[in-house]
């Protein structure tokens, strides 16, 4: 059983896990299992090149942002599960939980986070009722959304990056994960507003 299970290994679930993994020390966090699937073969950071991204290189690729954002969740936050080379098929609401399906394997988890990419070429059953046109793009691209509010679809279940109706910016993605990890730790912290910084 997952307390969490973010399923996509890009831009905005790479920054959710991060940022849960940083809190690891907080008592409402010390007890949790998180989870990610990090498969990253639809990602659009596979063709990306980034300039205009504060704090990267310029000519950085997000390929490479992809195979370090792994390194960097294992190497600083190993307690969080990585599951790499599965495919989720399906997921749905038993009980109190989530039910997740691979091609691989079933897992239980309390809360999930979507975090692939906008195409609608979306392939994970459970969403239909959610899925709409994507809010900001031309429609002729036929990119998508589950339609929720400030990143919660239902209860317990969220949405980030593009998915979540937000431009393709790589920051806006990133930020996007990242303020869905704080609303789940204020969650976990009874209500109160929490966020995460590493300070030197």
């Amino acid at each position: 059983m997952f307390d969490v299970l973010i399923i996509g290994g890009g831009a905005a679930g790479m920054s959710c896990a991060l940022v849960l993994g940083s809190a690891h020390k907080r008592s409402y966090v010390e007890e949790k299992h998180i989870g990610i699937f990090t498969h990253q073969k639809g990602s659009h950071l596979q063709t990306a090149l980034f300039n205009n991204v504060l704090g990267l290189q310029p000519g950085t690729t997000g390929a490479s942002i992809l195979e370090s954002g792994k390194e960097q969740l294992s190497n600083l936050y190993a307690h969080i599960t990585q599951i790499d080379k599965e495919k989720v098929l399906e997921i749905e609401k038993v009980s109190e939980v989530f039910q997740i399906k691979t091609n691989k394997a079933i897992y239980t988890s309390k809360i999930v986070v979507i975090a692939v990419g906008y195409t609608n070429l979306l392939t994970i059953k459970g969403f239909e009722q959610y899925t709409k046109p994507h809010p900001r793009t031309v429609p002729e691209k036929n990119r998508i959304w589950l339609e929720n509010t400030n990143h919660l679809i239902t209860e317990n279940l969220y949405v980030a990056g593009t998915l979540a109706g937000w431009r393709s910016q790589f920051a806006m993605a990133s930020g996007s994960g990242a303020h869905v990890a704080t609303d789940i730790l204020t969650l976990w912290n009874d209500g109160k507003h929490t966020k995460v910084h590493d300070k030197a």
